[in-house]
């Protein structure tokens, strides 16, 4: 398990809200040496706390999709194949093991309602899903998984 400094959490923080900053800037931003930011970056790639680099879609995408968080309730011994068969669903954004009533929580990303019904239809015709049950997405509240910096 990776041990993490202040310097490190902040550094992470800075990433979070704009993977795309010049090293130069984060490291003017710490107070440390260039060298000594890639130093670090190198390391908690190679420890495995930075896992990768993506793309946050913005509002005018995001704004415009259908999401939903769906609870799957699925038969014992069928939890591989119910897996592999919504990993093929490029709509299915992410599925968590929980607890509580469902045995996984999917969360769903569509262009239309539409599609969504379409999506759920096909999730409960996999072998193995008992039940499910989706709640759509209304608005985010609080989102905590970084923003992008804003210009200047």
């Amino acid at each position: 398990m990776a041990t993490l400094d202040d310097t490190d959490r902040r550094l992470l923080s800075l990433l979070q809200a704009n993977a795309r900053e010049p090293v130069a800037e984060l490291a003017r931003k710490l107070k440390l040496a260039r060298t000594t930011v890639v130093t670090r970056i190198a390391r908690l790639e190679r420890e495995g706390v930075v896992a990768g680099y993506g793309v946050r879609l913005g509002q005018r995408l995001e704004g415009s999709a259908v999401r939903a968080y769906c609870g799957l309730s699925i038969q014992p011994k069928t939890t591989a194949a119910v897996l592999s068969a919504l990993m093929r669903m490029p709509e299915v954004e992410e599925a968590s093991a929980v607890s509580g009533p469902f045995d996984y929580l999917v969360f769903l990303r569509c262009e239309t309602h539409e599609q969504l019904d379409a999506l759920l239809d096909r999730i409960g015709l996999i072998d193995g899903v008992n039940q499910t049950q989706t709640s759509i997405v209304l608005s985010r509240k609080i989102d905590r998984r970084g923003t992008l910096a804003a210009p200047g």
